[in-house]
């Protein structure tokens, strides 16, 4: 039997080529994390859409599972969890995250 929490997860996860599962939206991040998770995304000028976690418990909860990890925000490109808001920074500083959306042929401004 398939947990249905993990099931519209899975869909969300695949609805758009990059998903930021957050606390908060991306006006109104409710964490430093989230909120430095969205400026490296708008600084990319990268088309995303936001998941609120803090809107349902069950995708709160959820996503740890789904990705196996523990912390929230988390981005996902392609359908594939990339990570949280250190990885990203990280990623981005050493211009990895670009790279990454420039291969899955996600358009940047």
């Amino acid at each position: 039997m398939t947990d249905p929490d993990q099931t519209r997860i899975d869909a969300l996860v695949k609805a758009k080529p990059v998903v930021l599962f957050m606390k908060g939206t991306a006006l109104f991040p409710q964490c430093g994390f989230s909120s430095r998770a969205i400026a490296i995304l708008q600084h990319l000028n990268v088309d995303f859409e936001t998941v609120d976690v803090l809107q349902d418990q069950g995708v709160r909860q959820g996503i740890k599972a789904y990705s196996d990890w523990p912390t929230i925000p988390q981005l996902y490109v392609g359908g594939e969890f990339v990570g949280g808001s250190d990885i990203m920074m990280e990623m981005y500083e050493s211009g990895e995250l670009k790279e990454l959306f420039e291969k899955q042929v996600i358009p940047l401004a």
